[in-house]
């Protein structure tokens, strides 16, 4: 792994980051959003974004009996997010809160799921995602958490 001036390191092909106070700061506001909102069986995983504009948005995943209904965490802080005309996502973490019969309490940041990282690469081009590394918290490019995306070309795109 090679790190260069402004702390990126290169390694395993994946550009990461080291956090900043205020990218910690963001992760403990999704701790503090799930730990307030965790209800079992409906709320386990929890979510915080920072726009580029500096705004923070905090979700909760919504589980249902049909788990095809379920909402990620991440989708629902996009969507706060768009629907108060941010659309420039900085960066977004994701925790989970233990179930009731594990015995480790401890709220810990997880990568989001393939679906979300379908999301993000669509509505939040270019932000950061905190990921677990070997030696703790991470930010990578939510590009490189889904190489070879399908993509419609250039052309036919409005969104590129």
């Amino acid at each position: 792994m090679t790190v260069d001036s402004d702390q990126t390191a290169t390694g395993n092909g994946q550009t990461v980051q080291t956090l900043a106070p205020s990218d910690h700061a963001l992760i403990d506001t999704a701790r503090e959003a799930i730990a307030r909102l965790y209800a079992e069986n409906r709320h386990h995983i929890g979510a915080a974004l920072r726009t580029r504009s500096g705004r923070i948005y905090t979700a909760v995943h919504l589980d249902t009996y049909v788990g095809r209904a379920s909402v990620c965490a991440e989708a629902v802080a996009v969507g706060r997010a768009l629907a108060d005309g941010e659309s420039e996502i900085d960066m977004i973490v994701s925790v989970r809160h233990p179930r009731p019969s594990e015995a480790d309490r401890t709220i810990r940041i997880v990568s989001p799921c393939g679906i979300c990282r379908e999301l993000l690469s669509d509505f939040a081009r270019g932000c950061r995602v905190v990921v677990p590394g070997e030696e703790g918290a991470v930010a990578v490019p939510v590009d490189e958490l889904l190489p070879r995306k399908y993509s419609v070309p250039k052309s036919r795109n409005p969104r590129q």
